[in-house]
């Protein structure tokens, strides 16, 4: 939809005839709606309350600053001052300009009482604060806020105005937000979904709950001859999800899934395999295997109950292989069973990366 947005232009008026009328031609150049002093309708209302409305209308807010501070109101501010202020009080995206050199100004143009060069360089100092561009000329000027009102646009588009003949009527108003809520209520539904456990699963081995896993690897004993070696040992999901989890926070590749999964046999192993008499005095364990029916078994409960899912991020068109990664359910369950509590029992160890997780694998 073709949209208008509208401009106020703030300044001092008699000292900035000439930039006025380029920043206006800029404004209209850019199909914007510029709105300033100059364009104010008669109206039977104070010129405060006209001011105040004009700038709610707008979408954007403008203000250029050169070397006059400008009519004093009641209060004591400058008219221009008080628009600025009531327009970032009502939280209108505002863009600043100041002169770069308003010393080098005509005297003509500018403050000739020391009362309104204090409240100037005060106001001045004001604008500084926040994002703001400098000018010199009245050409630089209408360039410098093109670029920045552009600029601004992309970054926050404001309402905007559009023909009156390019809105929808009221039944495809109504029928269009019903359809809008709908989205937002399943979207709502779908969020909620992703941070809960799959329906069904309750039926499915987890938690405390072990698994036998087998796996092998090769040794050497004390007389040099090589032996290989076909075992189980059983880990709990909770102990396997503990392990693997930080793999997953990002994604991960099927192989370094794999290879993640036989440093955890590795580690959860240890224990068994200092109390088997056989492997007493074998040294080089190597290759460390978890069997791939296990592996596939581990890959596939981790998915039904909802933990993993494949990675869905965009890859180069020559890259076939498949990825792994945390569900938000799953990043949800690995933060409780790794995240540290505040109070000083600590649970029971879980973590098996120790110095023998650097053995050869």
């Amino acid at each position: 939809m073709d949209k208008r947005y509208q401009v106020f232009v703030s300044s001092t008026y008699e000292d900035l005839r000439d930039e006025r009328q380029e920043v206006m031609q800029a404004l209209l150049e850019l199909d914007c709606i510029p709105c300033g002093m100059e364009l104010f309708p008669a109206a039977d209302e104070d010129q405060w309350s006209l001011i105040r409305r004009v700038i709610d209308e707008c979408d954007y807010y403008i203000i250029i600053c050169a070397g006059r501070y400008g009519t004093i109101g009641p209060s004591g501010t400058s008219y221009t001052e008080m628009e600025y202020r009531y327009a970032i009080e009502v939280g209108k995206p505002t863009l600043a300009f100041l002169h770069k050199t308003p010393q080098n100004l005509p005297v003509a143009k500018c403050e000739q009482t020391d009362d309104g060069r204090v409240k100037l360089q005060a106001f001045r100092a004001s604008l500084g604060k926040k994002l703001c561009k400098f000018w010199e000329g009245s050409s630089e000027l209408g360039s410098v806020v093109s670029r920045s009102l552009v600029r601004q646009i992309k970054q926050s588009p404001g309402i905007g105005w559009v023909r009156a003949n390019s809105l929808i009527d009221g039944a495809a108003a109504t029928e269009v937000l019903r359809l809008r809520r709908q989205v937002e209520e399943l979207e709502a539904k779908l969020a909620a979904s992703r941070r809960s456990a799959p329906p069904g699963t309750e039926a499915l081995s987890q938690g405390a709950e072990e698994l036998s896993i087998d796996y092998h690897f090769g040794s050497m004993d004390g007389n040099g001859q090589g032996w290989t070696w076909n075992l189980s040992v059983d880990v709990s999901w909770d102990e396997i999800f503990y392990d693997l989890g930080p793999n997953l926070i990002d994604e991960t590749s099927e192989g370094a899934l794999r290879a993640s999964m036989n440093r955890m046999i590795l580690a959860r192993s240890r224990h068994q395999r200092s109390e088997d008499s056989r492997l007493t005095g074998h040294t080089r364990l190597s290759g460390f295997q978890i069997d791939d029916h296990d592996y596939q078994t581990i890959k596939i409960q981790l998915r039904a109950l909802g933990l993993i899912t494949k990675s869905e991020k965009s890859r180069s068109v020559k890259d076939a292989g498949t990825y792994w990664t945390l569900t938000p359910y799953g990043d949800q369950v690995l933060t409780g069973l790794r995240a540290i509590r505040r109070d000083d029992e600590e649970s029971e160890e879980s973590g098996t990366e120790d110095e023998e997780s650097r053995e050869e694998v």
